[in-house]
């Protein structure tokens, strides 16, 4: 039963307690610049979880697979950054065949998160914690989660911000960075409820 739970319990501690972008800052750059409109955060958030969902465990089976038996594991860096972008470039490809409306309004983002440091991030927390495939597979979905969470979160909050008086010395980035000190300080309430092993 433990072995069973595990997986589900690293889903919600990534989402929650463990929120790879709050609590490892992992992805602050396009989450401070994107996380401007609610509509462009949702459609940033759902790639990176499709992406960051799908290249966990793509990463997992190349390191257990590949590079473990050859000894290569010094290589993971590179061997995950490369999965990433040729993983990203694909689905650019087919979105664009397939689903030209999707492609459209996803296009721009795209680009964005063959470079978010959340994605190779979650890849090697995953090597480093000795996750299983499934485990890496929760663990990656939940991560993109948490990571969409926070930001469609800092949207609306931004959004909110406009019609608020602000004081002079913290408008724009000053009292972005202010909220994103808050928000990781809510997350952190929910420490020791769900723990990530």
């Amino acid at each position: 039963m433990a072995n069973f739970m595990l997986p589900f319990s690293i889903f919600f501690a990534s989402i929650f307690t463990s929120n790879i972008l709050l609590t490892n800052y992992l992805g602050m750059c396009s989450f401070l610049s994107v996380s401007k409109e609610l509509k462009t955060s949702l459609g940033l958030g759902a790639a990176v979880v499709f992406v960051m969902a799908t290249t966990t465990p793509l990463n997992w089976a190349v390191y257990q697979w590949l590079l473990i038996p050859f000894g290569l594991e010094y290589l993971r860096f590179i061997v995950f950054i490369i999965v990433i972008a040729a993983f990203v470039q694909l689905t650019e490809m087919a979105l664009e065949r397939y689903s030209e409306g999707l492609y459209q309004s996803l296009g721009i983002f795209l680009p964005l998160i063959t470079v978010n440091c959340a994605i190779l991030g979650a890849s090697l927390f995953m090597v480093i914690r000795e996750y299983s495939l499934i485990t890496s597979f929760f663990f990656g979905f939940g991560s993109g989660l948490g990571w969409m969470l926070a930001i469609v979160a800092m949207a609306g909050i931004r959004t909110k911000l406009k019609t608020a008086k602000v004081p002079p010395g913290l408008e724009g980035p000053g009292i972005t960075l202010v909220i994103a000190g808050f928000m990781a300080m809510a997350f952190m309430g929910f420490s020791g409820m769900i723990a990530v092993s």
